[in-house]
C-alpha cells in the first residue's frame, strides 16, 4: 500500500480519536457519570479503549486501500463518495462523546450513536464492494455502533427520569 493514502486515513482518524478522546477523558471520572445509572452488560472501561483502537486502525487502513483502488480505478465520483462517506462518519463518531459527556444529551446521544452505525454500515458497504475480503474487518465497526446505540439507548432509559440535562 502506498503511504499518502494512509497517512491522509490515519490523519482524519487521529484527529477523530482525539477530539473524541478529549471529551470523554475528563467526564468519566466525573460525578455525574458515576451517578448514572448502566446496564449490567456495559463493558469495563478499558475494552472500550481496546475496541475503539481497534477499530480506528480499521478504519484508516481499509479505507486507505479503498481510496487507492478506487483512484487506481479512475472512478472520481466513487472516491469523492466515498471520501464523503468517510467524512460525515467520522464527524459523527467526534461529536457522540462530547453529546454524551459533555451536554449530558443522553437521548440525543442515542440517535447521533443510530447514524453512527447506519454510517458505518454504509461505509462498511461501500469498502467491501469495492474490495471484497480485505475489507471485511471493517464490518466490526458497525456492530460495534450498533451495541453502543444500544447501550446508549439502554443508558437514556434508565436515566430518563432524573431530572437536569440528561433526558435530551
Amino acid at each position: 500500500m502506498r503511504i499518502r493514502p494512509l497517512l491522509a486515513t490515519a490523519a482524519a482518524v487521529f484527529i477523530t480519536s482525539t477530539v473524541g478522546g478529549r471529551a470523554s477523558r475528563r467526564a468519566i471520572p466525573s460525578a455525574w457519570y458515576t451517578r448514572l445509572r448502566k446496564p449490567a452488560y456495559q463493558p469495563a472501561r478499558p475494552v472500550f479503549s481496546w475496541v475503539w483502537t481497534t477499530l480506528y486502525a480499521d478504519i484508516a487502513t481499509v479505507s486507505a486501500a479503498t481510496l487507492k483502488q478506487l483512484r487506481g480505478n479512475a472512478d472520481e465520483h466513487a472516491t469523492r463518495s466515498y471520501l464523503a462517506a468517510l467524512s460525515l462518519n467520522l464527524l459523527l463518531n467526534a461529536s457522540w462523546p462530547s453529546v454524551f459527556f459533555n451536554r449530558h444529551w443522553l437521548g440525543m446521544s442515542t440517535v447521533l450513536a443510530a447514524a453512527l452505525t447506519a454510517s458505518s454500515a454504509d461505509l462498511s458497504g461501500r469498502a467491501i464492494a469495492v474490495r471484497g475480503a480485505p475489507a471485511a474487518p471493517l464490518v466490526a465497526y458497525p456492530l460495534w455502533c450498533g451495541f453502543a446505540t444500544l447501550l446508549s439507548g439502554h443508558i437514556w432509559l434508565l436515566n430518563r427520569s432524573r431530572s437536569g440535562k440528561e433526558s435530551m
